[in-house]
């Protein structure tokens, strides 16, 4: 695994223990987020308002595809957690644990739903002729065969029906292939869960 990690101490003497800390945590961070680019520490003693003691702030700014950052404690509030140099590098990791988490979250999210069929609805249906067409929300209109209808099949299909299809290039253009009715395919989703859980001891 590539080193990423840049530490930089201000109005601090390094630690060897503390930076040994900060390095194991940020392994653990590129661990959960392979596609980090960087992850900058800035550890700084500052005084508090008051003076009543010295209080720590570390700061960790993480690279990520695109051009991005994620940014924790940019102005932290001062508490008793940063008047100890490992109480805040702990603290400040969590939070970027937390954050890069979220975006892994995020990431899932978006890569399962474009990983779905494409959805559509039935435009017109030629039942005699075992035949129909269906409409893309970008008001395409293509053309599917009644052998291509899974789930209750072409015979229950109904005009207006929303339905998922994988698209391919037939001989005359684009046609629909496993087109799916949505109801069929929550019911089959349903019945792999049940299943699942019936196997479970």
């Amino acid at each position: 695994m590539t080193e990423l990690t840049r530490i930089a101490w201000h109005h601090l003497e390094p630690s060897e223990a503390v930076e040994e800390l900060v390095r194991k945590k940020a392994t653990r961070l590129q661990r959960l987020h392979e596609r980090m680019t960087s992850c900058a520490v800035t550890l700084e003693l500052s005084q508090p308002r008051q003076k009543q003691g010295k209080h720590f702030r570390v700061r960790i700014e993480i690279g990520v595809p695109g051009g991005k950052r994620l940014v924790v404690g940019r102005d932290p509030k001062e508490s008793r957690a940063h008047e100890d140099l490992v109480s805040a590098v702990n603290a400040a990791f969590s939070e970027a644990r937390r954050q890069l988490e979220d975006r892994v979250r995020r990431l899932d999210h978006r890569v399962k739903a474009r990983s779905l069929p494409p959805r559509a609805v039935v435009e017109r249906i030629f039942a005699g002729e075992g035949y129909g067409f269906l409409r893309t929300p970008d008001g395409r209109e293509i053309y599917f065969h009644e052998k291509s209808v899974l789930g209750p099949g072409f015979d229950r299909l109904k005009v207006g029906a929303s339905v998922r299809f994988a698209e391919e290039l037939g001989r005359e253009g684009p046609q629909a292939s496993s087109v799916v009715p949505l109801r069929a395919a929550r019911r089959g989703a349903r019945a792999s869960r049940a299943g699942a859980g019936a196997a479970l001891p």
